[in-house]
């Protein structure tokens, strides 16, 4: 059984593939993240689309890594016959994106086998496959791949195969482009010069990063997968290139992730400014900039990679989940949800931005005032909170805490930056927000600040206090929240993002079941016991932390501690946001 931690990825920021163990593509959507997938044998099986080269009857790889600093995947094989290196990458896209795999023999002389299962429209449409110009042509609807390499391939049961030997020295080379079917088949490149300008591309942008210490390695790790996140055209930077992996294997919380939420937008900006990328920070906030542009009512919490508002949900029956876990969802309906922490999470990133001399925020001052102004009206009003919850509506306590950073940031930008605006209106604004939390969500019997007002519920989102600087780390509720929080809320060691009550058929957030351990809180928890003094514990449970990674270095959302297994969509920005701000503040 394949599990997530078993996938490795490739990318050319503007889409990612997820390369499974086994040798297998077994997600690509193209040309796009969001685009439909062409490969989603992820979420089905292998004939819902896939692309295994592998040695013959070999069930897995024998090691693999990243070729360096890059997305370049080296699979190797050792097998009865020799030893293989199957070379998986996405070139730095010129026109259409192109997938390159090369077959490296290492020694002996290897019997090798490729499949390749296009479907398109996630698994659904069987194209119809010819040869054109020297090229296996794929056709259905709008979409066509076209496959080239000079092994011979032929027809097998609504697959394209093709058996082949590799001896030590020879190199197989594979390319597989996607273009609209209305236009003319493409040029391909040639595998080994889009190998060595992949290199080059991958190797000067990590050169770029500024990373040091104990934890470098893992710093620039995190941000190649950051930037292999990033949609390039636009700057905007996708929660993570997958959907509906599940929270809990066979359970109901599958969600798409291929979209850009705001709530990212400061730490995502901490992460690349503490690594040296003001370059991408600069690209990200315009991004942010665009995307919230217009009128303050209208904000959403998410949106698409080039800014797009409308992501309808809907679910793909044809599809049986990951692990049978059902519906497989596209879009995502939280989209359309209140969250009022998003106003703060946008003030307080071109805050940030602005302290760090990030280039051209002039021109967004106007907008941050009427963002801010339009949060004074509505900042006392219940919403859906942080977590996205499908249940009502409530004062959530990250939401309030939120409110207070809008409202803090803006008086900061009148104080110390002489923006116009009402500074005095804002800062009493924080201080009336800042008393009512303290007054509403602590829960002086349980020493804890709660997840919402009247509720005596755990959140993990409460971590973020001293951070955002609501309140200082030596703060006696603070100290307690965190003494809590860990005592309460954590499953050997790793933290999660509030109670779930399974006993009853629905919790706070309005669905069954339960989830795993939340991998960005569990990194909030170790930034918060550095905040407040209990440095050697943050370093532990960083390096606990750590110890999750793949073999590859990638993280998902969740962990489930009973399992050891990785849970949610996969690789998730926050969770390798969450790596680099944590490393950072212990580094």
């Amino acid at each position: 059984m394949r599990r997530i931690e078993d996938y490795a990825i490739i990318g050319d920021a503007q889409t990612v593939g997820l390369v499974c163990a086994d040798g297998s593509i077994d997600w690509l959507c193209l040309p796009r993240f969001d685009s439909a997938a062409c490969f989603a044998a992820l979420l089905g099986d292998e004939d819902n689309g896939c692309w295994r080269i592998a040695p013959v009857d070999a069930e897995r790889c024998t090691s693999r890594r990243y070729r360096g600093d890059s997305l370049i995947l080296e699979t190797r094989w050792d097998v009865e016959g020799g030893s293989v290196r199957v070379i998986d990458f996405m070139p730095p896209r010129n026109r259409a994106p192109d997938v390159v795999r090369i077959v490296e023999g290492l020694s002996g002389r290897v019997s090798m086998h490729s499949m390749l299962k296009l479907r398109f429209d996630y698994g659904r449409r069987v194209p119809w496959v010819y040869q054109i110009d020297g090229q296996l042509a794929g056709v259905a609807g709008p979409d066509s791949v076209y496959l080239r390499s000079h092994v011979p391939h032929h027809g097998e049961n609504f697959a394209t195969v093709s058996d082949f030997e590799v001896s030590e020295g020879e190199r197989v080379g594979f390319v597989l482009t996607w273009k609209p079917s209305h236009v003319q088949p493409p040029i391909p490149v040639e595998p080994e010069a889009a190998l060595a300008s992949t290199e080059t591309y991958w190797t000067k942008w990590a050169d770029h990063c500024h990373a040091s210490g104990p934890y470098a390695e893992q710093i620039t790790r995190s941000l190649l997968t950051l930037k292999a996140l990033t949609y390039a055209p636009t700057g905007g930077i996708v929660a993570a290139p997958t959907t509906s992996l599940p929270e809990a294997p066979g359970g109901v919380r599958n969600w798409d992730y291929r979209y850009c939420w705001l709530r990212d937008a400061t730490m995502t900006l901490e992460a690349l400014l503490n690594a040296g990328f003001t370059e991408e920070a600069q690209v990200w906030t315009a991004w942010l900039f665009r995307a919230v542009a217009g009128s303050p009512a209208d904000v959403q919490i998410m949106y698409g990679v080039a800014g797009e508002r409308r992501l309808l949900e809907q679910e793909l029956p044809w599809l049986a989940g990951y692990q049978g876990s059902r519906p497989v969802r596209i879009g995502n309906a939280a989209s359309e949800q209140v969250q009022l922490d998003v106003y703060g999470e946008v003030m307080a990133a071109l805050s940030l931005a602005r302290e760090k001399d990030v280039p051209g925020l002039r021109q967004s001052w106007p907008l941050q005032r009427a963002l801010t102004e339009h949060l004074a009206t509505v900042w006392d009003q219940p919403d859906h909170g942080l977590w996205e919850v499908r249940g009502p509506r409530q004062h959530f306590t990250h939401s309030k805490i939120m409110a207070w950073v809008a409202f803090d940031r803006a008086a900061t930008a009148v104080e110390r930056y002489g923006r116009p605006g009402p500074g005095g209106r804002w800062r009493e604004l924080a201080d009336r927000v800042r008393r009512q939390v303290c007054e509403q969500a602590y829960d002086h019997e349980r020493g804890a600040f709660v997840q919402a007002y009247g509720s005596n519920r755990l959140d993990a989102a409460v971590l973020l206090i001293p951070r955002v600087g609501f309140l200082p780390g030596d703060d006696p509720r603070v100290v307690s929240t965190v003494h809590t929080i860990r005592r309460e809320l954590t499953d050997n060691g790793f933290v999660r993002r509030y109670q779930t009550d399974v006993a009853s058929t629905e919790n706070v957030d309005g669905l069954p079941g339960h989830e795993g351990a939340f991998l960005a809180c569990s990194f909030w928890l170790a930034d918060a016991e550095f905040y407040i003094g209990e440095v050697e514990r943050a370093r532990k449970r960083f390096e606990s932390l750590l110890s999750l990674c793949n073999d590859v270095g990638l993280l998902a959302e969740q962990y489930d501690p009973a399992t050891g297994e990785q849970l949610g969509n996969f690789p998730q920005a926050f969770s390798h946001i969450g790596l680099v701000n944590t490393a950072c503040l212990l580094g």
